[in-house]
């Protein structure tokens, strides 16, 4: 008895898997009746839908171009905004040294005269020693 219950049981699924074996298979073929017909139209919306990413990376490396192009005029306009702040600064030091140039060059000039007359004062005073 358990053996004959056994054996209905086992020809019971092998019938149900058999049926849905069947199933599959019938739901596949009309899916791919409406699959092959529809072909055509999924690789119209597919090309649209390449050409519109196209597009659109075409008009986002557009954009990228003219930002690299703007960055790259900015960078030089700072580079010469450096360079003349620079040339600048170093026009100031250079103008500080002349000034200060001039500044020692005046003493000097001012110990010169001073030298000079100290000079002049002990040739006075030889001449008038060797005189007498």
């Amino acid at each position: 008895m358990v053996g004959a219950r056994r054996r209905s049981i086992i020809t019971g699924l092998a019938f149900l898997m058999f049926m849905g074996i069947v199933v599959y298979f019938r739901l596949w073929a009309i899916d791919y009746n409406i699959s092959s017909d529809d072909t055509e139209l999924l690789r119209r919306q597919f090309d649209l839908a390449n050409k519109e990413a196209m597009d659109e990376s075409a008009e986002w490396r557009l954009m990228y171009d003219k930002e690299v192009d703007r960055a790259t005029k900015c960078l030089e306009e700072l580079k010469a905004i450096k360079e003349s702040s620079q040339k600048v600064q170093e026009d100031s030091d250079v103008y500080h040294k002349l000034e200060m140039l001039q500044k020692e060059n005046a003493i000097l000039v001012a110990k010169v005269e001073t030298l000079k007359r100290e000079l002049e004062a002990e040739k006075l005073k030889w001449d008038s020693q060797y005189i007498n």
